[in-house]
């Protein structure tokens, strides 16, 4: 019987992934957890607890006493946000991981879930269908951060035999969650102000591509990665997402084929030297032929679901 501990079930990510790993494992064999209150429908399911997990005393009983088998560390301080404050970004990234990389090696929760980011790229990588292997020199505080925690998840796995597995997450897009801070988190937000003013202000390029995924696509290749046979896995360090690229003008003329009025301006700020150092396409071959990665959603599909999802949303609030 798996135990699953999420870390940072409020968030953007394990707000979904919390209740995708309930309907399979169980209401009550995924503990939910986080420093600040979660969404309804996590509280309402399944067992939900504060837990801090920078308090590695705290989080080692709590795993004891639940019998924790596997682990979902979502804890993470964003892109954007964490070039206005580095130094604490830098020490919540990497002490986040380190204590659940410590309670794999001290305790049963062997297996453990980090997200890594397209961030861990930068300016020499090169940028079209960027490769699996390849140079890597991020120059933001996140990206430094994730590539750090690559290395160290790959050493404890090799070192201490923990069953340690990341991918490397393009921009995600969900209509549960409003934007958190990240650089690509205009892919969420032009679909809330196309839905509350018909207008949006970006504050990137108007031709800035960048690699994005829905969130669905996101929460399932996750689940899948966790579930694929060890012995299938090449790499230990993350595996390449790539998801489908588009750039902020793509989505709005995606938005006018139902909003025809829909309009955009374009104020770049300091995010467009963020976005530029990061790829625009992404080669996630290897992670299809280790454990079978696929998509279901293209710009499309996921811009009739997000106006779609968000009107209600909204409707449902005023």
């Amino acid at each position: 019987m798996e135990r699953i501990l999420v870390i940072g079930c409020s968030g953007q990510i394990g707000s979904e992934l919390t209740l995708a790993l309930r309907k399979i494992y169980g209401n009550k064999n995924v503990f939910a957890t986080d420093i600040k209150q979660p969404p309804a429908d996590i509280l309402e399911t399944g067992p939900f607890y504060l837990l801090d997990v920078l308090d590695y005393n705290n989080l080692l009983h709590f795993a004891v006493r639940f019998k924790i088998t596997q682990v979902y560390n979502l804890a993470a301080v964003l892109s954007g946000n964490a070039e206005k404050i580095p130094q604490q970004a830098w020490d919540i990234n990497m002490r986040a991981l380190m204590n659940t990389l410590e309670l794999a090696r001290d305790s049963d929760a062997k297996k453990l879930f980090w997200p890594s980011s397209i961030a861990v790229f930068g300016p020499t990588t090169p940028r079209h269908n960027t490769p699996q292997l390849t140079v890597m020199e991020p120059n933001t505080v996140y990206g430094i951060s994730k590539l750090a925690g690559e290395r160290w998840g790959e050493y404890y796995h090799k070192r201490y035999g923990v069953d340690f597995r990341s991918l490397r997450y393009p921009g995600l897009i969900s209509y549960k969650t409003e934007a958190g801070g990240g650089t690509t988190d205009y892919a969420v937000e032009i679909y809330y102000e196309a839905i509350r003013n018909n207008r949006y202000n970006c504050f990137l390029r108007e031709d800035t591509a960048l690699p994005m995924m829905f969130m669905d696509d996101a929460i399932n290749a996750t689940i899948k990665l966790m579930d694929a046979d060890p012995a299938k896995l090449s790499l230990r360090s993350s595996y390449n997402v790539g998801g489908m690229s588009f750039t902020p003008r793509d989505v709005a003329n995606a938005i006018r084929k139902h909003r025809p009025g829909f309009e955009i301006t374009y104020e770049p700020d300091f995010r467009q030297a963020i976005a530029d150092s990061w790829p625009a396409s992404i080669d996630d071959s290897v992670a299809r032929a280790d454990w079978g990665l696929s998509d279901s959603f293209n710009l499309d599909s996921m811009t009739e679901v997000m106006l779609r999802e968000i009107g209600k949303k909204l409707s449902n609030q005023e």
